[in-house]
């Protein structure tokens, strides 16, 4: 059995409140956001699409998950409230990375990217609170694979 395929894969370690927003950006996002529910289980965005924009996950439930290139789970982790869902994707424009996962009665709100664009230039000082969140991501995703 491959390291990934073990129960012990690394990225099984991933810190879930590494996608969490400082309470006040998530307060500055949400008052540009689109509240939503979602009626039923189902995919925010799966991963290698191309970005549509950012999610805010509230209440509920969101699991966040990644497979390899031949198809075997590297990890799947539940999102916490306040989680930024999509953000590498969105700022890079490269397809999402993950795939976010909603069950239903989840309380999301939404920033599509041309919202998103117009707010980051608009309000420059949530550039360094949104580079807070990156680096928190890959502070998690380094930790997790040693």
């Amino acid at each position: 059995m491959d390291a990934l395929s073990s129960p012990e894969a690394p990225f099984a370690r991933l810190d879930p409140r590494a996608f969490v927003g400082d309470p006040k950006l998530i307060r500055l996002l949400e008052e540009h956001s689109v509240p939503t529910v979602c009626e039923a289980d189902g995919a925010l965005f799966r991963q290698g699409e191309p970005p549509v924009g950012l999610y805010i996950f509230h209440q509920g439930m969101v699991t966040l998950s990644m497979i390899s290139e031949n198809g075997q789970s590297l990890f799947a982790v539940q999102a916490l409230p306040g989680s930024l869902l999509g953000l590498p994707g969105l700022l890079s424009n490269q397809p999402y990375s993950l795939t976010a996962t909603a069950r239903a009665g989840a309380q999301i709100t939404f920033i599509d990217c041309d919202k998103f664009t117009r707010l980051m230039m608009s309000h420059p000082q949530l550039s360094a609170m949104i580079l807070q969140v990156l680096a928190a991501e890959v502070r998690s995703a380094r930790r997790a694979l040693y």
